[in-house]
């Protein structure tokens, strides 16, 4: 792997919001996940689950509810009132309606196939007391009728028992009911319990005092033969009806082993037809497979526990050594610290010279920022929310930073998926939500805009990643539907476009002199890509025709960047967030008798197992969890990290639990 001085930077103090909703799409079987922030995430199930999609947060979108419709069509509303529908191709919100009914807890759509309704609806719970009725048409929602509260004339009246608290009772609270197809009723509540009921009578069938703190969500599986609970202790609970004897047709609901995956409140919960899917305070997206129900023992049957969002937030400059960290709100630049000291390989060396942190740069409104960038020369900053891409100048004097914003950005410029600059610092590459790719020339404080690619067919998917050359020749851009196109930025034109495959791409990068285009993909797959032949480079054949370590392939995190050695042009380098891999191409590739991890080097020139046992996978799994990882220059590395134990020290104290002799 060679040596390298490693900067381990661990200042980046960024804490991921909690989950609030999740949904789950059975005809995609993808799970849209909202958090505390306003931020709507879209995970892939079937693409190693991958976040392929993201709507950036709104201070004032605090979303309670979030649910699927009409197949592909995604709707949340909360806090404000408002009903959102999201646009899945450009990536942005298509539109907000007024409920006019206050704060909207609960919402859900009509199932589809259904013989009761004519055409597909909405269904809205508001803070008034009223249920709001919407029909869903082609383009957007309209208001049909509303469904003012009853005081009286209510068919059935179920009770729930009051919560003890020591000697006195307390009001319990129903925090979340299901209704079956055969008239039963599921409730959940602060009295850890879940109840069932028959609706026909009013009566309460069968209770399960599961825990000592509330129970606060629930979700059945579309089969109505299993459902799963959360509570605030980070428990989840999994029920299922079974027969009461082998040979009997009668079943019953039973409660199966308890799992503990989380440390805080499981705000949110889904049930798909393999996996219990979980999320809440602690951040952390849970997703537990059903092994009776897994078929193949790959993908779908390791545990999930997703934490971290799966792009960058954090960009470099290499010349200036900085780091800019992005947040919901600001920027952050770091300049790295230095050491005068010498070591041996696995020491740590003191710094002659901390970490400085040279700017907070606060955005202003209540948007989320969407992406962020430094440029290699330190001198220009770039960012965008959802309605502004913003341009920021940076002079040095000394230790102090004087910023100055460009003004005047152009109209047709008004939000960016991904942002970056080109290795001179000369031209800015921006990818717009409507499928447009944009160059402007940067100089002395202003900039001029070049060209604008426009989107391919006449689509408006949106381009999430870019790469560009080192040499600024080549501008490589890839959508959400995994399709990688590649302009020449000296002729302005397509070049090409690489061939079709059916998992989403996660990282990209093209090297220096060859100009070939490094492409991963959420299923762990790496390809090469000549952009000057147009083709698969052979290396890259050779690596799809043995295939790719077993356990290379297992991993559960995806590569999300790639950079080169400047000196080494056979080496590639990747890393996922648990760790950081150096592919050299020079040697031969494992293979599943061989240890992917950490093969020993050889000694000596008369070394022969280890020489004949070494291959081209050098893999470090030092660092995490790892967020970013790049070379400085040809000896020095720099990694960021973000221990899970620093983000659970800054989340609110969990519920205490009584300990057995307390």
């Amino acid at each position: 792997m060679g040596e390298f001085k490693v900067h381990r930077v661990r200042f980046f103090n960024y804490v991921p919001p909690g989950i609030r909703c999740v949904a789950y799409n059975n005809q995609s079987n993808r799970l849209a996940v909202s958090r505390t922030d306003g931020t709507v995430e879209i995970y892939n199930l079937s693409a190693n689950y991958f976040q392929e999609k993201f709507f950036p947060g709104h201070e004032s979108r605090a979303t309670e509810a979030l649910c699927w419709a009409e197949g592909q069509r995604l709707f949340s509303a909360g806090l404000n009132g408002e009903i959102l529908e999201y646009d899945l191709q450009a990536l942005n919100v298509k539109y907000a309606l007024d409920a006019f009914g206050g704060p909207i807890w609960s919402m859900t759509a009509s199932p589809s196939g259904s013989q009761l309704l004519v055409s597909k609806r909405l269904l809205v719970g508001c803070e008034d007391g009223s249920v709001k009725l919407f029909q869903i048409t082609p383009d957007n929602i309209q208001f049909e009728r509303n469904f003012d509260r009853q005081k009286s004339s209510a068919v059935r009246k179920m009770i729930v028992d009051r919560q003890y608290m020591g000697v006195s009772k307390r009001k319990c609270i129903v925090w979340g009911v299901a209704f079956l197809s055969d008239g039963t009723i599921i409730s959940v509540d602060s009295a850890g319990k879940v109840q069932f009921w028959d609706s026909a009578t009013g009566t309460l069938v069968k209770s399960h005092l599961i825990s000592n703190a509330d129970v606060q969500s629930i979700a059945v599986a579309d089969q109505e033969d299993s459902f799963v609970v959360g509570t605030a202790e980070g428990t989840i609970f999994h029920f299922q009806l079974v027969s009461v004897t082998s040979n009997s047709s009668e079943k019953q609901w039973v409660r199966t082993k308890p799992f503990q995956h989380h440390t805080h409140d499981v705000r949110a919960v889904a049930h798909s037809p393999t996996a219990l899917i979980s999320g809440g305070t602690d951040t952390h997206l849970v997703i537990r497979p059903l092994m009776e129900k897994v078929e193949v023992k790959n993908y779908d049957a390791a545990l999930r526990k997703i934490t971290f969002p799966h792009r960058c937030l954090i960009s470099c400059s290499k010349k200036k050594q900085l780091l800019l960290f992005q947040f919901a709100h600001h920027l952050e630049l770091w300049r790295l610290g230095s050491t005068v000291a010498t070591g041996k390989n696995g020491d740590t060396l003191p710094l002659s010279k901390n970490a400085d942190h040279l700017l907070h740069l606060k955005t202003k409104g209540p948007e989320n920022i969407i992406c962020s960038c430094i440029s290699p020369c330190g001198s220009w900053i770039a960012y965008s929310t959802v309605s502004r891409v913003f341009l920021y100048r940076l002079n040095y004097e000394r230790d102090n930073i004087n910023l100055k914003r460009v003004s005047k950005m152009p109209a047709f410029l008004r939000s960016a998926l991904q942002i970056m600059f080109s290795e001179d610092s000369k031209k800015l590459f921006v990818a717009s939500n409507q499928g447009s790719l944009h160059i402007f020339q940067l100089l002395e404080g202003s900039f001029k805009h070049l060209h604008t690619f426009q989107p391919q067919s006449g689509t408006v998917e949106a381009m999430c990643l870019l790469a560009v050359s080192p040499d600024g020749n080549w501008l490589a851009a890839s959508g959400t539907s995994a399709g990688v196109h590649v302009y020449n930025v000296k002729h302005l034109k397509l070049h090409c476009t690489v061939p079709a495959y059916n998992f989403p791409v996660t990282a990209l990068a093209i090297a220096p002199i060859t100009n070939n285009l490094v492409i991963a993909h959420s299923d762990q797959q790496v390809f090469e890509y000549s952009i000057p032949e147009k083709q698969y480079t052979e290396w890259s054949r050779n690596i799809q025709k043995q295939g790719f370590h077993h356990l290379w392939l297992q991993r559960d995190t995806p590569i999300t960047h790639i950079s080169f050695h400047p000196k080494r042009p056979m080496h590639i380098l990747l890393h996922d967030a648990y760790m950081f891999c150096i592919i050299d191409k020079s040697l031969p590739l494992p293979n599943d008798k061989t240890l992917l991890y950490n093969p020993l080097p050889p000694t000596n020139e008369s070394d022969v197992f280890r020489r004949r046992t070494a291959h081209a996978f050098k893999i470090s799994k030092i660092y995490k969890p790892l967020l970013f990882m790049d070379l400085l220059d040809e000896r020095t590395l720099v990694a960021v990290e973000r221990p899970l134990d620093d983000i659970i020290a800054q989340l609110p104290p969990p519920i205490k639990k009584k300990k057995f002799g307390t």
